[in-house]
Parts: C-alpha cells; structure tokens; sequence
C-alpha cells in the first residue's frame, strides 16, 4: 500500500527511566502517570476528532513531487537525553522524499490548557512547523507547493 497523505503523524511517548533514588512504587506512579497523558494526547491525534483524520484528507500528489510525506513526530513529556537531540526539523531524505518535524508537548503547552487552547496549539504548531518546512523546501529547489498546502490546511481547519 502507498501511502497518499502529504502529512502524517506519530507519537513518542517518554520510556521509564531508571532512577535509584525512587522507590518502586513511586516509579510506577511516575509511569502510570505518563501512560494517562500519553493516552489522553494520542485522543487528539488519532481519536475520534483527532487531528491525523484531518490531516489526511490532504494528498501528496496534489502539492508536487518532490515531498511524499511530512510526518510531524510528537513528542510527550520528552526526556532529557531525547530534548537535547531533536531538531526543529529534520534533515530532507531524499531518496524517500520524506522529513521529520518534531514537536515537543509538555504541560506547559498542552496539558495545563483547556480543550480548545489544545487544539489551538496543535494547530500553531503545525503552521509554525510547516513555515519551516517552507524553508527546506526553498532551500533544497524542491516542487512541494507550500503555499497551497497551507492555504487547503488553513481551511480543513476552519472547518472543523
């Protein structure tokens, strides 16, 4: 099967580590804890009103041919280590006509807010994401029509 979508989504939710100044019941509080936000983001990425059903109504073969996919990489509660590698975005992989666009989520900017300042961020976030995308795609000369990508996504979102 050949995937049609321009963009995509994927979740990285944090791995337990292993700290031996807590004790092991606290560790798995920590754990479950983790687990509970994980579930609840994954509900607006791929629940019933999550954003990936959203996001796929928008084909590759409509905005060039250099850009297959863009998969934007969300990652929750990130631990230090994985912080300190992510990139605002990816490298361009040229022979998969791919790339990786992180996007850090945190209390901060999603799981202290209301239902609608969460959509609201995802959004933000996809746009802020997709004017950086704009750039590789200048910079490396490819066809990818970033313009009308936003533009379609711009009003899907309207929509819903």
């Amino acid at each position: 099967m050949i995937n049609e979508n321009i963009l995509g989504c994927f979740v990285s939710c944090p791995a337990s580590i292993y700290n031996p100044n807590v004790s092991e019941k606290d560790a798995l509080i920590a754990q479950d804890a983790n687990s509970e936000l994980c579930k609840l983001f994954r509900a607006y990425i791929f629940g019933e009103r999550g954003i990936s059903i959203t996001l796929k109504t928008l084909k590759n073969k409509d905005y060039g041919k250099d850009l297959v996919l863009a998969l934007f990489q969300f990652y929750v509660n990130p631990i230090p280590y994985e912080l300190e590698h992510l990139k605002e975005i990816e490298n361009y992989r040229k022979n998969e006509k791919t790339i990786g666009i992180p996007i850090i989520v945190i209390a901060e900017n999603f799981f202290s807010k209301s239902e609608t300042e969460r959509y609201a961020f995802l959004r933000e976030s996809i746009f802020q994401k997709l004017d950086l995308l704009a750039e590789v795609v200048k910079k490396k000369k490819l066809d990818t029509n970033m313009e009308l990508l936003k533009l379609d996504l711009k009003n899907i979102f309207k929509a819903i």
